[in-house]
């Protein structure tokens, strides 16, 4: 049996392999990359921040790097901005659409909740450019969103609403000749906010099969993330649009530096925390791309002048951006109070490290800030150490499409399996009593929007109804299963045909025998399990921002805040746009 660092290496050698870019090992020296025991507690994933890696920032590098060309090619807005637009999108000679409905919508009527019917904005992104009957096809099916009937050439269904607090304000702003209060946007970073980004086969839209050999698409959740970066910039046109309608000579158009600055809000409910219990070998993409960065970052083997003062300045700016998130949620408060005591801690040893040593190595402060800093404080570092090094980071792929499948190896011995399950699952067999027996929690599938939901056993019924996502206790039945067997020789296969309630967990865990990531270190049915930890980790694999709670079960975020606005893709586009901060908006005026 391999030891446990060397499944670590081996999972890294197979996510380089997998890579869309060829790399040379020699070229980017790494240090050991660090144990899932760290990277995989439900801590440290709910402390994770947006990096480099992350989905928007390589979908916008490609999208620049690659001469993308995103244009409305047909608006038809009434004076309240009612109405469709349609955007064309142009890249490695594919061609799509992004079909648009604006409509009027009651204050009453407007929420975030699955029981909504009516959205201010609706839309689909579409495969090829739709012809006049298309158009009213999706006019009639688009808003009505799940109750709709959706074609396999439509490749994203989407919907969102107006920011109440900001929509109205910024178009009468606009209309008057003057820019909005940069303080507006502290607090809510957008005009619009999604409340659904839909893909991959729901509703009759195009299984993600059909995207794979899609150039612009393959890489999982671009097409989403495209989708909502084109809706970003429709809500900057839209408020314009209405602001030019209101005072034709007057209106002025939003500023610059507050087009770069807004992005979309999204809120996120508990749909989205079981994708990382049933996608175990992409979570193994994901964490083991992260660590792979880190790893050639912490083998640099002296900090420069350059490198020195622009992480300083980046942890000066996370700071910033840390101060202006504005959450009720006690537990998300605290923890971004107790990041803005450590980080002047992090910014003094950086100094003093740099200043009094001839050689500096990120190692080092990394280092330090592991033993002496708060999980939430090292994550700052971590996003900060890989926004230094582009060259390092950018090539490692972390969304190409990967074998998701789980395969049984019906040959392998029993006893063999049980020395995997101990090498592989010491997380779970080491719990103490009292939390491996803790079933507070049960998962299911609600009937009535066939999304996640999560009860509590001893007070809600259905428990004989749960998704499998028990992973521990799956585990630790497993291994006492096979503890009693009398015959460690005999196959898998056997051993499965007489216990076929064990062959899921035996498939998974001999799969994730090379895929060291894939498996989160905790109960997901204890009563300290908290579902926001599981969302926030994915969430910053999208790129997402402005993590506020709305309680353990669900979060608002904001998605492309910071990023350059479709004018701003070139090929020798600065991608800097971690950790943003409300700009002052005070650029020249365009009217």
């Amino acid at each position: 049996m391999m030891a446990h660092n060397d499944a670590i290496m081996e999972a890294q050698r197979e996510h380089l392999a997998g890579s869309s870019e060829p790399v040379d090992a020699a070229a980017h020296p790494s240090a050991p990359l660090r144990s899932p025991d760290i990277t995989n507690r439900t801590e440290r994933l709910g402390a994770m921040h947006g990096t480099r890696l992350s989905f928007v920032r390589s979908l916008v590098r490609r999208m620049a790097r690659d001469n993308w060309r995103v244009r409305v090619t047909h608006m038809d807005l009434d004076d309240n901005g009612y109405g469709v637009c349609i955007y064309t999108i142009e890249a490695y000679g594919e061609r799509y659409s992004q079909v648009i409905f604006s409509q009027h919508l009651d204050d009453a009527e407007r929420t975030d909740r699955v029981i909504a019917q009516k959205w201010d904005v609706t839309s689909a992104l579409v495969s090829g450019v739709p012809n006049a009957a298309d158009i009213e096809y999706l006019r009639g099916n688009v808003p009505l969103q799940e109750a709709g009937r959706l074609r396999a050439n439509d490749l994203v269904l989407c919907r969102a609403n107006k920011s109440v607090r900001n929509f109205g304000y910024v178009a009468e702003c606009l209309a008057a000749g003057r820019q909005p209060d940069p303080s507006v946007f502290e607090r809510v970073g957008y005009l619009i906010r999604t409340t659904a980004v839909y893909g991959n086969g729901k509703f009759g839209i195009a299984d993600y099969p059909r995207l794979v050999d899609s150039q612009a698409f393959s890489r999982g959740f671009s097409a989403q993330m495209c989708a909502v970066f084109v809706l970003r910039d429709f809500s900057v046109r839209l408020v314009e649009h209405v602001a030019a309608r209101r005072n034709p000579r007057g209106a002025v158009k939003l500023a610059h530096s507050f087009r770069r600055y807004l992005g979309v809000g999204n809120a996120t409910g508990l749909g989205m925390a079981p994708f990382l219990v049933r996608h175990p070998v992409q979570v193994d993409q994901w964490i083991s791309a992260r660590e792979t960065a880190l790893a050639r970052v912490l083998a640099v083997e002296s900090v420069d002048r350059e490198a020195f003062a622009r992480c300083l300045g980046l942890l000066a700016r996370a700071a910033r951006h840390v101060a202006q998130v504005h959450t009720d949620h006690p537990p998300e408060a605290a923890r971004n109070a107790l990041i803005l005591a450590e980080l002047p801690r992090l910014e003094h040893e950086l100094q003093v490290g740099y200043e009094r040593k001839r050689v500096f190595r990120w190692s080092e402060l990394f280092e330090w800030a592991t033993l002496q800093l708060s999980c939430a404080t090292q994550e700052i570092l971590f996003t900060v150490l890989l926004e230094l090094y582009p060259g390092l980071v950018d090539s490692i792929e972390c969304a190409a499409p990967v074998a998701d499948a789980l395969i049984l190896n019906p040959d392998m011995g029993v006893g063999d399996l049980l020395q995997l399950v101990e090498r592989d699952y010491r997380w779970a067999l080491a719990q103490p009593a009292a939390q491996r027996d803790d079933d507070h929690f049960f998962w299911y599938r609600s009937a009535e929007k066939e999304e996640p939901r999560l009860g509590v056993r001893a007070e809600e019924a259905g428990a004989e109804r749960e998704l499998p996502l028990d992973i521990a206790r799956q585990v630790l039945r497993l291994h006492a299963q096979l503890e009693a067997e009398a015959d460690s020789s005999r196959s898998v296969a056997e051993f499965v045909g007489e216990f076929a309630g064990y062959r899921a967990i035996v498939r998974r865990i001999q799969t994730l025998a090379s895929h060291a990531y894939g498996e989160i270190r905790h109960n997901l049915l204890a009563q300290d399990m908290l579902p926001i930890d599981l969302m926030r980790a994915k969430l910053s694999m999208f790129g997402a921002s402005k993590f506020d709670p709305k309680s353990n079960l669900w979060v608002r975020v904001t998605l492309f805040q910071g990023a350059p606005t479709l004018d701003d893709l070139a090929p020798d586009m600065v991608d800097d746009w971690a950790f943003p901060c409300v700009p002052g908006g005070s650029e020249k005026r365009s009217a």
